[in-house]
């Protein structure tokens, strides 16, 4: 009868699931590579809602894997974080470098008109990106998986099950949410230094997060 608790409507209502949704949010919010795909293959307007559906697909098992058993295990080996962090930096510097490149045009790149995108991207190649972007990023394991399942292990059970419920509706919301603000930016935007500048944020925030994920693997 436990089990049934995630299929009534007060399970909606219930504290679990509130804290689960409110901790999800706080942690998707802050923007990083993930949002940051997003947000540029939107303004692309190529495969956006692709995009946002294998982005939040797997931020919900990430949630899933957590609740359910990474966090009763003591989270993610040494050996196997360190290998996770080494194959997400060397993935956002490939990326970020690949976003600064299209932000400063090196000499001979033909400009593409305004508001359109530098180069087609096939379905799959979109949905790869994405799910590299929510699973080579150490932070998605570390937060959404262990933070989350460890925090899921304060409300017992069946109540960890409700908690990691809301949880993965916060990752729906906000990505629907981010998919909706973003498609409705891009019909707005038709300027190329909008898109340079797009770029060179994109390019930052990669660079930024590989070099802190680097410092953090070195320090330990």
């Amino acid at each position: 009868m436990n089990d049934l608790t995630l299929t009534t409507p007060m399970s909606l209502l219930s504290p679990a699931f509130g804290a689960g949704m409110a901790l999800s949010l706080s942690l998707i919010m802050a923007i990083g590579p993930q949002n940051a795909h997003v947000l540029r293959m939107g303004l692309q307007r190529q495969h956006l809602w692709l995009t946002v559906a294998v982005c939040a697909v797997a931020d919900v098992a990430l949630i899933a894997l957590g609740v359910l058993g990474l966090a009763r295990l003591g989270g993610l080996s040494d050996r196997l974080e360190g290998a996770l962090v080494g194959a997400g930096v060397l993935f956002l510097l490939v990326y970020g470098t690949q976003a600064a490149r299209r932000c400063w045009r090196p000499a001979g790149a033909t400009p593409a008109p305004a508001g359109a995108p530098a180069r087609p991207v096939t379905r799959r190649q979109a949905a790869a990106a994405a799910l590299a972007f929510s699973w080579l990023n150490p932070h998605a394991w570390l937060d959404t998986a262990v933070l989350l399942g460890g925090a899921s292990l304060a409300w017992g059970t069946p109540g960890n099950r409700v908690f990691g419920a809301g949880a993965a509706m916060g990752a729906l919301l906000w990505f629907t949410g981010l998919g909706l603000l973003v498609l409705w930016l891009g019909r707005r935007i038709q300027s190329v230094a909008v898109w340079r500048a797009v770029d060179g944020l994109v390019a930052l925030m990669m660079w930024g997060t590989a070099l802190t994920l680097a410092a953090g693997l070195f320090a330990a």
